[in-house]
């Protein structure tokens, strides 16, 4: 054990148990202005922290294999970028920085005019939690996922990183994830604070901008994850309902619908217990992802195997949603307002909302459902992609329906823009029978399609039709909305119409597919420092003429004895070519993968749109403190 590091870890653990010891006993004497000692003593857990990473990052930047983590993480050969993002490839580096963030967002969120919004005694709940949540993720640095285990005798050098993370996703796609995943914090221990104050305070105001951005960070994780997948694995997907892929997507259906449900309850005071429960328990999925990725209950090509946390980390889920259920049906809710029918703005966001709650439920069931049916089967039974995809794309169509249709309604009841109802309508009915004409009339793509069309006709014609949404929160909100579409889009022509082909073809031979003709040029290796490279060189042409030339690879990384693929692609706002390098042909040529994917990245280009756009929704306006008058 490297002993600096591991007494800090301990000190802050320490710290830790100390201020939420401290911060009850103020709750029980009636003295809030202990407070501020409680506030400053997070400071100083997150100092230790922040030393506690520093001395991680140190090791891994000189290579010191005296560390356990980096002597399993990094090499003599490794990049500098990637030695870095070593950081967060393991089970243990990877919760010290989920730890490190949560303590640092809890130390920013003391000088923001939202924490002060708070009233006292929801402040004071608001630690209580925090300090039970930070004391468990220190609790598990310390003793069962400790990354400053010492490697005796220090090898002269380390195994390396695992060459599927050797691509520029690992630098975003994990620290976005758990971005996300931490920052959540925030807005759940704001929940259940002012669930268990009896205050009814306004909560959901005060901690919007962190539910935002840890809605962006999750949000931008998810769809570099799948950009990664698709580029990487060489399957020519970017979704296969793997356990750990599920096990983001989850608690963003959870966020999500508390994005919607959020507005019902800031605009017309209701759904005060929905919205408690459902920000508190996307929290509690957030850990319940990281369970699913440290404890072996599921076979994942992505978990990080069963560490000993898997018991630990399953008895605190239960404490976490044992207590946001208890503190939900506490919550005082009186003066709340009743809803307004089902065909209203508010009703159809709620209906938004249940419907990403029923996508969380089902891709929960599923990725648990080896488990589940081990109750009465020796064998478990696991759900492959079909599973997911005739259950979970039809409500992901049902979305962009509603969401064409909902801007267009009064938020009581109503038609509130007649005009733009019909441009939706006409929209989806036009685009539909466009798709149809063109041989596109799968019934699933076909609704998907016409409904993203009209999801992003809602999206335009809202701003151009209805003055009071040309603010910068409408806007941004429209935005998100037009990215959903684009997304839609992607999806629903990417997935069902995709042409696969695999060839083995000798240089300067060809084969046509979908109306293009792949001819191999070239084929030869190359070797270098750390890898082995066989490298295709492949023409594209179309109607005769060349569009481009793609270089797939196939890897042999020093230290290990599986090839892995290299994807090369041809991209295109209609098609793009994907090719991957499957091996060697006995005759020197090649096995190729070639496949024509339609329209898949208007799902990348959607999914930028839906990553920034929600910066243009955060709000800046200084808040006032509670009592002030308006001037």
């Amino acid at each position: 054990m490297h002993m600096t590091a591991y007494i800090t870890m301990l000190f802050a653990l320490i710290g830790t148990l100390f201020l939420g010891g401290w911060t009850a006993a103020a709750l029980l004497a009636g003295r809030q202005e202990r407070l501020v000692f409680s506030e400053r003593g997070q400071w100083a857990i997150t100092a230790l922290l922040l030393f506690a990473c520093g001395i991680l990052l140190r090791a891994l930047l000189l290579r010191d294999y005296s560390f356990y983590y980096v002597m399993s993480h990094v090499d003599s050969t490794l990049e500098l970028a990637y030695v870095v993002t070593a950081f967060w490839a393991g089970s243990e580096g990877s919760l010290l920085f989920w730890a490190v963030v949560m303590a640092l967002s809890a130390a920013v969120f003391v000088f923001t005019p939202g924490y002060r919004a708070l009233s006292e005694r929801t402040r004071i709940w608001f630690w209580i939690v925090f300090f039970v949540i930070q004391a468990f993720f220190l609790l598990m640095l310390t003793c069962w996922v400790n990354p400053f285990v010492q490697a005796l005798p220090a090898p002269l050098d380390g195994k390396g990183m695992n060459p599927l993370l050797r691509n520029p996703g690992m630098i975003f796609h994990p620290p976005l994830l758990l971005l996300g995943y931490a920052v959540y914090v925030i807005p759940a221990c704001a929940a259940l604070g002012a669930a268990l104050s009896g205050d009814a305070p306004d909560w959901i105001r005060p901690t919007r901008n962190w539910s935002i951005l840890a809605w962006v960070f999750l949000t931008s994780g998810i769809i570099l994850g799948g950009w990664w997948s698709y580029m990487e694995l060489g399957w020519g997907g970017y979704w296969a309902w793997d356990p750990v892929e599920n096990a983001s997507l989850i608690p963003w259906c959870t966020g999500t619908a508390f994005v919607h449900t959020a507005i019902v309850g800031a605009r017309r005071n209701a759904l005060g217990r929905s919205n408690i429960l459902i920000m508190a328990l996307t929290f509690v999925l957030c850990v319940f992802g990281t369970y699913l990725v440290r404890s072996g209950v599921v076979e994942s090509l992505h978990a990080f195997g069963e560490g000993g946390v898997a018991a630990p980390l399953l008895s605190f889920i239960l404490f976490l949603t044992a207590l946001s259920v208890a503190a939900a049906l506490m919550a005082e809710t009186s003066g709340q307002r009743s809803l307004g029918g089902l065909l209203s703005r508010e009703g159809l966001l709620v209906v938004a909302a249940w419907t990403l709650l029923a996508l969380g439920f089902v891709v929960g069931l599923g990725t648990m459902w080896p488990v589940i049916s081990k109750l009465w089967s020796a064998k478990p039974v696991g759900l492959d992609a079909h599973f997911y995809n005739r259950v979970c794309l039809p409500l992901f169509a049902l979305l962009a329906l509603l969401f064409s249709i909902c801007p267009w309604l009064g938020w009581k009841d109503g038609v509130r823009d007649k005009r733009g109802l019909a441009a939706a309508v006409v929209a989806f009915a036009a685009s539909a029978a466009a798709f149809a004409a063109l041989g596109y009339r799968l019934p699933l793509a076909l609704i998907g399609a016409a409904g993203a069309v009209s999801c992003m006709t809602t999206a335009v014609l809202a701003i151009g039709l209805m003055p009071e949404m040309r603010t910068r929160q409408s806007m941004g909100a429209a935005a998100i909305h037009l990215g959903l579409g684009l997304m839609v889009l992607g999806v629903a022509f990417s997935g069902p119409y995709q042409l696969s082909t695999e060839r083995d073809l000798g240089v300067n031979q060809s084969f046509e597919t979908g109306g293009y003709t792949v001819t191999l040029k070239d084929v030869h290796e190359k070797s270098s420092r750390n890898m082995a490279q066989l490298i295709a060189e492949l023409e594209v042409k179309k109607g005769g003429r060349v569009i481009g030339t793609v270089v797939p690879e196939r890897r042999l990384y020093r230290g290990y004895e599986q090839p892995f693929a290299e994807v090369a692609v041809l991209p295109g706002l209609g098609d793009e070519i994907f090719t991957v390098l499957l091996g060697l042909t006995e005759d020197g040529g090649a096995t190729l993968k070639v496949n024509v994917n339609p329209l898949v990245n208007w799902i990348w280009i959607g999914g930028i749109v839906i990553s920034l756009a929600p910066l243009c929704v955060l709000g800046w306006r200084k808040r006032r403190k509670p009592g002030q008058d308006k001037e």
